[in-house]
Parts: C-alpha cells; sequence; structure tokens
C-alpha cells in the first residue's frame, strides 16, 4: 500500500539501527535513498545509492552531507521528498547532573541538538514542496530519564522542534516525530546485559523491547500519503511504556 517509487529520501544515522532498517524500508517502497553516518560505514546494499560521511554537529559538515546527498540522489540541481533526522548518541553510564562534565553535556548537546538543528537548516530548502520531515525523538523526551539528563533533555527539544517546524513549514512540508521507548540496538547493549533486558521487559505492557524494524514501519508510514493530513505529530512506538496524547 505504501508506494515511494520516485521519491528521493536523506536519512541521517543511516550506518545501523533504527536509521538502516529506515533506509532499507524506505528503498523497499521505491524511494531512491541515500544515508548519513559519522563513524561507522553502512554495508554495502544494491537498493541504498549513496553513504554519505559527515560530521553533522558543525554547520558546514551538515551543509556538505546535504549537498553530497543531493549530488547523489539526482544532482545539485534536485530536491529531497523526504529527510529522516534519525542520529544521535545515548551515553550508556548514569550520570547525576552534579556530577556531570561539561564534556558529557556539550557531546550529547553537539550529536542530538545542534545536529539536528544544522541538518534540517541546511536540507529545507532543498525539500520539494510536499516533502516530509520526520525526527526521532524518544521517550525519554517525553517523561524524562533520571541519571540521563543530558539525553532527555536533547530529546525534548527534538519534539519541540518538531512541534515548531511543522507550523513554520505548513503548508509545503510536513513534519513529524517519532518517539521510541526501549529499542534493540547496539546503543543500548550495556543496559541489556545480564537480566537487564528481561528487567526493562517487564516494564514494557507488551512485554518486548521493539526491533529497529518495528520503528522504521511508523516512520515509513509518516512518510507516506497515508500520512498526508498528519504534521506537528509525536508518534509513540514504545509497546505502551509512555502513554502521551
Amino acid at each position: 500500500m505504501i508506494d515511494l517509487t520516485g521519491k528521493r529520501a536523506f536519512v541521517t544515522g543511516g550506518g545501523r539501527g533504527i536509521g538502516r532498517a529506515t533506509a532499507l524500508l524506505l528503498a523497499r517502497a521505491g524511494a531512491k535513498v541515500a544515508v548519513g553516518y559519522r563513524t561507522r560505514k553502512p554495508a554495502p546494499e544494491p537498493h541504498i545509492v549513496a553513504a554519505v560521511r559527515g560530521d553533522l554537529g558543525t554547520s558546514d559538515g551538515a551543509t556538505k552531507a546535504v549537498a553530497e546527498a543531493l549530488r547523489a540522489l539526482g544532482g545539485e540541481g534536485g530536491a529531497f521528498d523526504i529527510l529522516v533526522v534519525n542520529h544521535g548518541v545515548w551515553p550508556p553510564d548514569s550520570v547525576p547532573v552534579a556530577e556531570m562534565t561539561d564534556a558529557q553535556w556539550e557531546s550529547t548537546r553537539r550529536a542530538n541538538l545542534d545536529a539536528v538543528i544544522y541538518i534540517c537548516r541546511a536540507a529545507i530548502p532543498k525539500i520539494a514542496e510536499g516533502g516530509t520531515i520526520v525526527l526521532v525523538s524518544s521517550t525519554a523526551g517525553q517523561r524524562g530519564e533520571a541519571f540521563h539528563a543530558d539525553y532527555a533533555a536533547t530529546k525534548g527539544a527534538v519534539i519541540s522542534i518538531t512541534k515548531s517546524l511543522a507550523v513554520e513549514l505548513a503548508p509545503r512540508i510536513s513534519v513529524n516525530c517519532v518517539a521510541p521507548g526501549w529499542v534493540d540496538t547496539e546503543m543500548a547493549a550495556k543496559p541489556y546485559a545480564g537480566e537487564g533486558r528481561r528487567t526493562i521487559e517487564q516494564t514494557i505492557p507488551l512485554r518486548r523491547v521493539a526491533s529497529a524494524e518495528d520503528i522504521a514501519g511508523p516512520i515509513v508510514f509518516l512518510c507516506s500519503r497515508l500520512a498526508r493530513h498528519m504534521t506537528g505529530e509525536i508518534l509513540n512506538v514504545n509497546g505502551g511504556s509512555v502513554l502521551c496524547g
């Protein structure tokens, strides 16, 4: 039912996890996809036309990544139809705010917030009319997360950016957000160790940690015509662990 044939998409953080699963699902729906990555180049995939390496936490890095993705997708005069802003970090160690270093705060803010602003600023003028942006936040941005206040603060900001851009860019571009809960990715390997995963699953009404594909599906839905009358929405994909209206 979802047909994205002819659409051009750029997925940041596409080297692994949610970004990789989203890029592959977009491609299977017919889109021409470029992915951005910072440290780990994704394995070759015939449906992904380009892998763009860059530090999106700098203005120059984000601008160059957008330009390179556009060239790969069809020339400098082209435009994106879909932008999925997925990149980010979650420092796995529990650190109270009173003990958080400047370095940790600045690193998390740069990756999760500065980079979102920079990539949106660079890409928005290149998004075609009728295009869509999907940002990836977290349940931590909705309810906070003790000992991970840096992560929660930046993901809460992503939710506010979503709502701001939805109004700012309407009616030309729709802007929505997916807020995952726990997801089976490398980023959360430390809390899943030992009995950690089983303990976490007991806090989730559906009693399971999401796969990356579980998050990719709702993202692709928001990129499709099925979601054409949605903008400014925060779509919860958390197994029922956070129920926000």
